[in-house]
């Protein structure tokens, strides 16, 4: 356990970087690209340790589990993900999308990070699933980063002179902007294929997860 404490805390320092004004010190030293390599570096090595300790900790079990919460979640948190790759200014290089006459569509309608709730629905998940300390110290550390990620991204995207335009039509919890009236839901932009695709991919990772993981998904 002290060693996926330490390397989840180690990961989670990695991605803090981003948020802080050590970043733009390292980008001016480094250039944007060296730096965005040796960030995704750190990241994988830091997450590669947490597996690792992870798959070597003792299950001390915390609460009773509720191994079928991730069969009702997961199935969203794969369409989040595979709808939010596609048209998002929030992504990384995908500032440009700010600019467009209407910035905010698909999925973006829903939430400006699809992508980043689909990874905290998958941790926030597994951690009520699996009931244990070391399942709470890795999904928890893994929810924390992408919470905390969410919101570095929008105090970054700030200064663009577009941003405070998309912010306004859009929300970061799900459907709050169109509960708000801001902005509604267009099901045609967001189409079915992804849906779908997010929807095989969940079906694929229910089947082969004891081969993967070691562990039935329910």
């Amino acid at each position: 356990m002290t060693a996926l404490v330490a390397a989840t805390a180690a990961f989670l320092l990695t991605h803090l970087v981003s948020g802080t004004p050590l970043r733009a010190r390292l980008v001016g030293a480094l250039g944007e690209w060296p730096y965005r390599g040796l960030y995704s570096a750190a990241a994988f090595v830091t997450l590669g340790l947490m597996i690792s300790a992870y798959v070597g900790a003792p299950r001390e079990p915390l609460w009773a589990a509720a191994r079928w919460l991730p069969v009702v979640v997961m199935p969203f948190a794969f369409v989040l993900v595979a709808c939010g790759y596609f048209r998002n200014p929030t992504m990384v290089g995908a500032d440009k999308l700010l600019r467009s006459e209407d910035p905010a569509r698909g999925m973006i309608r829903i939430t400006r990070h699809p992508i980043m709730w689909g990874v905290m629905l998958w941790a926030a998940a597994h951690v009520v699933a699996r009931g244990d300390a070391k399942s709470l110290v890795f999904f928890g550390g893994l929810l924390l980063v992408a919470a905390i990620g969410t919101l570095s991204m929008d105090r970054r995207k700030r200064a663009n002179p577009d941003w405070a335009r998309f912010a306004a039509v859009t929300s970061h919890v799900p459907f709050v902007a169109i509960a708000q009236g801001r902005n509604r839901l267009v099901w045609r932009e967001i189409g079915w294929k992804r849906p779908l695709l997010g929807l095989a991919a969940f079906a694929a990772f229910f089947f082969l997860h004891p081969w993967l993981f070691g562990a039935p998904p329910y």
